[in-house]
């Protein structure tokens, strides 16, 4: 799900909207509530259905207004999966392949026009809610990208949606054997075989529970209606540009945590303790898709918290990488973050040119020289990627030189020429889709002049992020910029970005297919995290390296600042949701 540019970015952005036909209720926010929080996007999403929630910006923009069943406690470290739709942690049958969850009863959707029953009232949520929204994620008209978190793993899931493809028609009424409402609080899920990583992807903004009311009330337009059980209720927007959360006043009992790491107590983290959720009365987020006019904002005090850009990190950051004097003057804090993510540059192995000649793509790869990369673009401060698995998660081997990123230019000459290719004469000019922004656009000329060294010229198509993530689904393109930040604490959730099954419009968009990584990837999903396991993960991560159907960048680090006024800011790998612990203390001036 969470793709996203290669920027380091604090948070992404969602489409925002106009008061109109779509959306009954919408309201002008008042301008004097002093709990305000005002927090930056930086790319335009296509809008708040959890069933197209298939990257960074539009899962934030999601939790906003939509609950999962489980979360990751916000400040616990290492991450530590708890209830949140669920009263409790699901109880595991015996055999480790069913999983029954009971409902925090009680539970209301916002209030909306399309609860006519109850002339506009949220109604309670239900078993059947679940059981509607996870069999919506697997109807083939909703076509969504987050199939790939129950694909093969609901016992019948993939048989209803197999019939439902055949039939032309997706009869909700039908049974699934593995997804059943038990009782009006009771959801269980049985698998086809046990999965370690399964939980994990209840966490995600496609396992959303919505109502069907919604659904059959705004069909398509519920990409700009949102109606769901979260913290917040979507109250004013404007088009392309801003839009404004207030506190959803029937979201139920939700506290912040009691309990974190060492040094949350510390760092006043603690302070809100026990207190309902959300702490904002009123979020306010605006898009900024070029990095100097969110900074101009951040510094005039116009915004919570931003990103460092890197045209502005030698004033703010000292050599010891701590926050400029001035600024600490100024109440502001300093959050470096080391992402659990990689960046990287694209093949589409489903392109006639480049899929079919490895020669070529390791060629491209040797190229390409990590360390400029990362002293131009990331500091110094970023760790070159040699392949899939990023630090800090079971299958990272910190020994493995992959062998096509060590840069080398007489080697990269030497394998163009045994593509057929010799200094790249013959070779057309290879179409690259780059986003329009100035960091993607300089990025993108770094890239070029790294191919020119070799003879490869470099078409490139600038577009919009929308417009980016169409023509990648529908496979255009020869190669892009993209970055991957994990879904949740587990190679996996890297590995499957290059199983064959998972090929666009899904999270595979190399469009990758080998059937001996198949065959392990289906392996570890049977295993528990073991010796075993790790074992399969390196073997996989050194097959992806030699067939290179990318050109692994980095492993990233994100430098955030805040105000001193936003209370309860905390760095999150997964920080769809976390928008709901923040505050803000003191007055804005």
């Amino acid at each position: 799900m969470r793709k996203n540019l290669v920027l380091s970015v604090v948070l992404g952005s969602a489409l925002a909207f106009t008061c109109g036909a779509f959306f009954t209720g919408c309201t002008k926010s008042k301008p004097d509530v002093p709990n305000t929080v005002y927090h930056p996007l930086v790319m335009k999403v296509k809008g708040l259905d959890p069933a197209y929630a298939d990257d960074e910006y539009s899962g934030i923009s999601v939790a906003m207004a939509y609950d999962t069943l489980l979360e990751f406690h916000y400040l616990k470290r290492p991450y530590v999966l708890e209830a949140s739709l669920a009263e409790k942690m699901p109880e595991l049958s015996a055999d480790g392949r069913t999983y029954t969850f009971k409902l925090r009863k009680g539970t209301l959707f916002q209030d909306d026009p399309c609860f006519k029953e109850s002339g506009g009232k949220g109604r309670e949520l239900v078993a059947e809610d679940v059981v509607y929204s996870f069999k919506r994620i697997a109807d083939p008209k909703t076509a969504s990208g987050g199939w790939w978190i129950f694909d093969g793993k609901v016992v019948g899931l993939n048989e209803w949606r197999e019939q439902a493809s055949k039939s032309g028609t997706s009869d909700y009424s039908l049974p699934v054997e593995g997804l059943k409402a038990i009782d009006r609080y009771t959801v269980q899920i049985k698998l086809s075989h046990r999965n370690a990583q399964f939980l994990f992807n209840l966490t995600q903004p496609f396992a959303s529970v919505l109502p069907h009311e919604a659904i059959e009330a705004y069909g398509k337009d519920m990409l700009l209606h949102p109606v769901g059980t979260g913290p917040f209720h979507l109250a004013e927007y404007v088009a392309g540009s801003k839009y404004t959360w207030v506190r959803n006043a029937t979201y139920r009992k939700d506290l912040y945590p009691s309990e974190g790491e060492a040094g949350d107590r510390e760092a006043g983290l603690l302070a809100d303790a026990g207190q309902p959720l959300p702490r904002a009365d009123r979020v306010i987020i605006q898009a900024y898709e070029e990095t100097q006019p969110r900074w101009l904002n951040f510094m005039a005090g116009k915004l919570d918290v931003s990103t460092v850009p890197k045209d502005n990190f030698g004033q703010v950051i000292t050599p010891s990488k701590d926050l400029a004097p001035e600024l600490k003057a100024k109440g502001m804090k300093l959050h470096p973050q080391p992402r659990l993510d990689i960046t990287h540059e694209t093949f589409n192995m489903a392109d006639p040119l480049l899929g079919k000649n490895k020669l070529l793509r390791q060629a491209l790869s040797l190229a390409f020289d990590p360390k400029e990369l990362i002293d131009l673009f990331y500091f110094g401060l970023a760790t070159p990627a040699q392949g899939p698995i990023p630090p800090g998660v079971a299958g990272y081997d910190e020994k493995f030189k992959n062998p096509y990123r060590q840069f080398n230019v007489a080697k990269a000459k030497e394998l163009l020429a045994k593509a057929g290719y010799p200094d790249g004469k013959g070779l057309p000019p290879i179409e690259y889709l780059a986003g329009a922004d100035s960091t993607s656009r300089q990025i993108t000329e770094y890239l070029a002049k790294s191919f020119a060294a070799i003879g490869v010229k470099l078409k490139v198509n600038s577009m919009s992020w929308p417009e980016f993530q169409a023509s990648i689904k529908n496979k255009k393109g020869q190669m892009w910029g993209y970055a991957w930040s994990g879904d949740y604490p587990d190679a996996e959730n890297f590995l499957q970005l290059f199983y064959s099954k998972n090929a666009s419009p899904g999270s595979n968009d190399a469009n990758y297919s080998n059937p001996e990584f198949d065959r392990l990837y289906e392996k570890s999903l049977t295993l528990v995290d073991s010796p075993e396991r790790t074992e399969l993960y390196q073997q996989m991560a050194r097959i992806v390296a030699e067939d290179a159907p990318w050109i692994f960048g980095v492993h990233r680090m994100t430098y955030s600042v805040t105000q001193g006024r936003l209370k309860n800011y905390k760095s999150h790998d997964y920080d769809h949701g976390r928008l709901k612990y923040y505050r803000i203390e003191a007055e804005r001036k």
